[in-house]
């Protein structure tokens, strides 16, 4: 199966301090289901950054759609986010849009026909039960109102890696079912799908999904043990 993300001995560290993620080797298949987890501080918001493009690894090589990002020019990384949704945990909705306009602002990125984009976003505004609000501005929206807004954006284009932080955070149960089903919708049609999440429930209702584990900015197997133990010539000995 051909691979849409591949990282090779990719560290992370802010300014000066310490790596937030270390050593991380994996591949994430075309058409893949990834559940990322680990406790609060382990590196997940970290890892969907440079997933999504927001940063740069410190060190290592990261393989997206089978470019090489750190050959790939600066004035081509739009090209690449356009393939990439991305749900974010604090929503990140344009406060003067309607809902309506959040969602069908990818399209118009991309050049598509106002008949063809009014069509589309009011299909997926019916979906995620926002129907009767699409001329709501995110300031009249509930919490769970603005997620399903930013999930209904990020999902809009189809896009080809779909990157998601506790999508299911702020809505109840039967519509968190609904997203997930979603999601799996799209992951069905080709979409690599990578959730962050704490909910195991979630994790259990998608029981084929690949789960990549988190701690201090490793990855472990579902034991525990480090995936990619430190390389000897990597640790630090302090007398």
């Amino acid at each position: 199966m051909a691979s849409v993300v591949q990282f090779e001995s990719v560290g992370l560290r802010y300014g000066t301090g310490a790596e937030v993620l270390r050593d991380l080797d994996f591949t994430l298949s075309k058409g893949g289901f990834y559940f990322l987890t680990g406790a609060s501080g382990a590196g997940k918001t970290s890892l969907l950054k440079l997933l999504y493009l927001a940063q740069r690894p410190t060190r290592g090589r990261i393989r997206l759609f089978g470019e090489d990002l750190s050959e790939a020019p600066r004035e081509l990384l739009p090209d690449f986010r356009r393939r990439i949704g991305v749900v974010f945990q604090d929503f990140r909705l344009i406060r003067h849009l309607s809902a309506y306009d959040n969602v069908a602002l990818p399209l118009r990125i991309a050049g598509r026909e106002e008949a063809e984009i009014s069509s589309a976003v009011r299909e997926m505004l019916d979906w995620v039960g926002l129907g009767d609000r699409a001329g709501a501005r995110p300031a009249t929206l509930s919490g769970g109102e603005q997620q399903r807004v930013a999930i209904a954006r990020a999902v809009i284009t189809q896009p080809d890696l779909l990157v998601a932080d506790e999508p299911t955070g702020n809505v109840d149960a039967e519509m968190a079912k609904r997203l997930m089903h979603l999601f799996s919708a799209m992951n069905e049609f080709g979409t690599t799908v990578v959730v962050a999440t704490h909910d195991f429930g979630l994790i259990a209702s998608n029981p084929a999904a690949e789960i990549m584990r988190l701690d201090s900015g490793a990855l472990v197997d579902p034991t525990g043990s480090l995936r990619n133990p430190p390389r000897m010539d990597r640790i630090e000995v302090r007398p």
